[in-house]
């Protein structure tokens, strides 16, 4: 969400507060952050190694994947980007995928030590933190005199409901630090000689954000392009933009200088490699923000808890909005109150945010419009922009988060002029009740985590080693996908632990294949896994004839698989999976297994 390092300037603070109660109220913003952090993933610190995210433990576990091979892949000098141990024998183009390279490298050293689950949940805590302390950072030395005001602004961005839903396993969008620092950036390109600095640092920024959030690296792009196309054309801004144009336009060429350099190869593999798609497999009207969501609540939240959420997102992580109506109206009045208090350079900033909540939050509504979870009919913008690069591999619903930084910046300012200027007794209760009435609703409550079977013995003893060669392919069944995660968690297990490497005929990642050239989750179905899916769904053995006898083993031979593993407990990441199905299938189809450990094994006829 765009805001300027000096956008302040035009009303400068009152009265700086001393060093002493500044480091006071640094250390207490400090330890709300961490506190609501723990809190809010506390029910994965009661085992990291054994409980998962109970709405998308899929995810989770396609993030723990990623932080095993990123760190395997640069100790084994391999490429982080691309790799053919999924989705064998094409590969997997891990640059139009969530890669978060940079998380895996700097924290490969952890993910060795404690595991990649207990590393996915270091980080995912750390975001939130790190997330509020970036905004009070950024407010509390740039934009208000108030650390009061900055607190309140950081801490309501970074627990804000689409926060909150995207901790359910986002590393990518609960890395919201980043915003704040590319805002940052971005600004300072207009101070006089300091745009050579400033571009070499933003162009670094720039890089890492991409690693970490391509997605929210864009949202950010384009917002900050919105709100400074507003704030320049301003009648009171136009003299002071035009001056300071030459030296950010350069700094900007230095930006994607740096940037272009240190992101060729990804973005050469992104728009041109193996294994790329244009879009995704995303519907952009079920992936839609429903208008009346904005003035709903969310699921993880004290008014969740009371019953007052809804079902109105796509799934719980897309909880994008859901402000609730108090919040909005406390939003509307902070604006009024701000604009008659305002000076004409003030008013340039506020009709920037504005503009900018407006846009987003009407783009977020997706091609129709719904309302209360029907379909009006309703054409929207975003319908025109869809079919545009880039722009159709975004889900229209998270535009909304660019909504929940522009509140912050409104309340944050609110409340360092009422600190500055308060405006009587009544007044000032009027206010405090309500900020009360619209962020309490709002507080959260902790992610709902549940038990998941644990990685079986027959892969952490390394007994998988004896059945698969170096290298070899090894299948679960159901084989590996975003509902039936468990072979990119044994493969996590095996990468982290340096036991080597076995590879997986299918995976979670997003790949070509779908409708119109565009993406799918996973590989195309073969025979072989569409009888496995369709026994651990029903429960039901599928008719086996020697026909399909010999078309799954001809897939086990495509792949290359040497060994086919039923485990005791098959996790469904969506629903539940009938083991014993699943093992009467693979012996219709493979013969009798062998038990190794814990776990059910048939090795792959030759013919």
């Amino acid at each position: 969400m765009p805001t300027s390092p000096t956008l302040a300037a035009d009303q400068p603070p009152t009265a700086a507060p001393d060093a002493a109660r500044g480091r006071r109220a640094d250390l207490i913003v400090l330890v709300v952050a961490v506190a609501l952090a723990v809190w809010v993933t506390s029910g994965l610190w009661r085992d990291p190694n054994q409980r998962a995210i109970t709405v998308n433990s899929s995810d989770q576990a396609l993030f723990e994947w990623l932080l095993a091979f990123g760190g395997h892949a640069v100790t084994h000098g391999e490429n982080p980007l691309f790799t053919h141990l999924l989705n064998v024998p094409d590969g997997v183009n891990l640059a139009v995928n969530t890669s978060i390279t940079v998380y895996a490298v700097v924290f490969a050293p952890l993910t060795y030590l404690i595991g990649p689950p207990a590393t996915f949940l270091v980080i995912l805590t750390l975001n939130l933190a790190a997330t509020a302390l970036a905004w009070y950072w950024l407010f509390s030395r740039h934009l208000v005199a108030s650390r009061l005001a900055a607190g309140v602004g950081a801490l309501f961005i970074a627990f804000s409901p689409g926060m909150v839903a995207h901790a359910n396993a986002h590393l990518n969008w609960t890395a919201g630090w980043l915003v704040p620092l590319l805002v940052a950036g971005v600004f300072a390109l207009r101070r006089p000689g300091r745009w050579l600095r400033g571009g070499l640092v933003l162009g670094v920024l720039v890089a890492v954000a991409f690693s970490i959030a391509a997605e929210g690296l864009f949202f950010t792009a384009l917002a900050v392009a919105v709100f400074l196309a507003v704030w320049a054309l301003h009648p009171a801004r136009r003299t002071q933009a035009r001056a300071a144009l030459p030296d950010f336009l350069r700094g900007l060429a230095v930006t994607a200088l740096v940037a272009g350099v240190l992101l060729a190869y990804p973005l050469w593999l992104h728009f041109a490699g193996p294994q790329r798609f244009h879009g995704t497999g995303f519907d952009p009207v079920i992936h839609a923000e429903d208008i009346a969501a904005f003035g709903a609540y969310p699921s993880r939240s004290l008014a969740g808890a009371l019953g007052w959420d809804t079902t109105l997102a796509p799934n719980p992580t897309e909880e994008n909005s859901f402000f609730g109506l108090p919040l909005l109206l406390l939003t509307v009045a902070c604006f009024g109150w701000l604009w008659r208090r305002a000076s004409p350079g003030r008013r340039a900033t506020l009709t920037a945010l504005g503009v900018t909540a407006v846009v987003f939050a009407v783009l977020s509504w997706g091609p129709l419009a719904k309302w209360n979870g029907r379909r009006t009919g309703q054409l929207l913008p975003f319908g025109v922009l869809d079919n545009l690069p880039v722009v159709n591999a975004a889900l229209p619903s998270r535009l909304a988060l660019v909504v929940a930084p522009v509140i912050g910046v409104l309340l944050a300012y609110t409340v360092d002029r009422l600190r500055a200027t308060p405006p009587g007794r009544t007044a000032t209760w009027a206010w405090r009740v309500g900020f009360v009435a619209a962020l309490l609703p709002l507080l959260p409550t902790p992610l709902l985590t549940s038990v998941r079977p644990p990685v079986p013995e027959f892969v952490t003893a390394g007994t998988w080693r004896e059945y698969v060669s170096p290298g070899g392919v090894l299948t679960p069944i159901p084989l590996t996908l975003d509902v039936t995660p468990d072979g990119q968690r044994w493969q996590a297990y095996a990468l982290s632990h340096r036991q080597g490497e076995f590879r997986l005929p299918a995976g979670f990642f997003l790949g070509p294949g779908g409708p119109d050239g565009r993406g799918r989750i996973g590989p195309s179905p073969r025979t072989f896994d569409t009888l496995m899916d369709q026994a651990g769904r029903t429960g039901l053995v599928p008719i086996v004839t020697e026909g399909s006898i010999r078309l799954s083993r001809a897939d086990l031979r495509y792949w290359g698989v040497e060994a086919v593993v039923l485990p005791d407990e098959v996790h469904g990441a969506k629903y539940d999976l009938d083991e014993d199905a699943l093992r009467r299938t693979a012996t219709a189809l493979l013969g009798e297994p062998r038990r190794v450990d814990d776990v059910w094994l048939w090795t792959v006829p030759d013919a």
